[in-house]
Formats: C-alpha cells, sequence, structure tokens
C-alpha cells in the first residue's frame, strides 16, 4: 500500500476512534512510524487530510445514490440498498460526530456535504416513488417528503446518537430505525413483511 493511502487509513481508524479534533497529525505519523515531514509531504496539514477522507467517502457513497429506480426491485432490495448506504456512512463516522463544527471550519467540505446529502434525498425520493407506482406505498406525495427528511436526518445522526449514549454504533439499530419509520406509509402486506424484517435487523 502506498504511502498516502495508508497516511488515509490511519487517520479514518483515529479519527473514527477518538474523533478528528482530538487527534493530531504528529500522532498519526507516530502510529503509522513515519516522520511527521513524511506525512507532510503527502498532506499538507490536517484539513487536507479530512478532505482526503471526505473524497474517499464520496467515491464510495454516490454509486449508491444512482439505483436503477425504473428497474422493478423486490422489496429487500431497498432494504439493502439502505443497509449499503449506513455501512458507509459507519465506515467514515468521524465526519458525523460534529458535522456541524466541521462543514463550519471546512468550507469545501460543507459545500461537498451538503452535495451529497441532497443527493441522498433525491435517490430516498426517487426510490419512495418506485415504491407508490408498484402499489406498496399508500401515502401521498406531502408525507413522502416528509418522510424523506425523517430518514436523511436518521442517517446523518443515529450513529452518533448512540455513540453520545455510550454504546458502539450499530448500523443493524439504524436500518432498523429507518425500517419503522417507512412502514406506516406501507401498504398492509408490505407494511407487515418491513416490520418483520426490521426486527431481524434489530435482533443481528
Amino acid at each position: 500500500m502506498k504511502t498516502r493511502d495508508r497516511i488515509l487509513e490511519c487517520a479514518l481508524q483515529l479519527f473514527n476512534q477518538q474523533g478528528e479534533p482530538n487527534v493530531s497529525t504528529l500522532e498519526i505519523a507516530n502510529e503509522l512510524g513515519i516522520s511527521p515531514g513524511n506525512l507532510y509531504y503527502h498532506f499538507h496539514g490536517k484539513e487536507p487530510l479530512i478532505h482526503g477522507l471526505f473524497e474517499r467517502f464520496e467515491d464510495a457513497l454516490m454509486p449508491l445514490l444512482d439505483p436503477p429506480v425504473h428497474v422493478r426491485l423486490d422489496a429487500e432490495d431497498y432494504w439493502l440498498f439502505l443497509h449499503l448506504i449506513v455501512e458507509r456512512m459507519a465506515q467514515y463516522r468521524f465526519l458525523f460526530q460534529d458535522l456541524s463544527n466541521l462543514s463550519g471550519r471546512l468550507p469545501k467540505l460543507a459545500r461537498g456535504m451538503r452535495g451529497l446529502i441532497n443527493a441522498l434525498k433525491r435517490t430516498l425520493a426517487a426510490l419512495l416513488a418506485s415504491l407508490k407506482g408498484q402499489g406498496q406505498v399508500v401515502s401521498g406525495t406531502q408525507a413522502l417528503g416528509q418522510l424523506v427528511e425523517q430518514i436523511t436526518l436518521t442517517l446523518l445522526f443515529s450513529l452518533d446518537y448512540q455513540r453520545v449514549l455510550g454504546r458502539e454504533g450499530d448500523v443493524g439499530v439504524v436500518v432498523y430505525q429507518v425500517m419503522l419509520l417507512v412502514a406506516p406509509h406501507l401498504h398492509e402486506q408490505a407494511r407487515d413483511a418491513a416490520q418483520a424484517l426490521a426486527m431481524r435487523y434489530l435482533e443481528v
């Protein structure tokens, strides 16, 4: 693995474990066993390092924000899609541990994060519209618009909420929470299936 990639992997691990504000570039260099000058050669400070990790996060998430909405998918495929999104967010959870302050400090990251959030909301809206077209969703447009907002908030902050409560961030819990948000908007048969599957996520 190239030194640049090793630095990013190490920084990601330390940021996730300790929180980005609590980790210095010197600590990252010491953890890797390289000189601070070597790290500085690749990243001129912590800000470019954070941007490098955000770019990785974008690359991992964006393919999931372009699902085949015109293809008829099984209900389980929608929940798998949701699970994959939460997994990507969990891999880069430091970004969401203090999102407001991080975005305030780094305007470029804030712009990128807003773009990702808007893309996520468009994708969620398209998937709900697809489910409605299949007759599985019974709620109207206004209610689904509010649902998109609720899902987005849950995705962004549920892992950090678990951390505040002293728990390990659990991907299954986030998927369970979102599924229970969606369930009341589903046709009875689809609702029962979603609720049963949600319980399985909670038990994993």
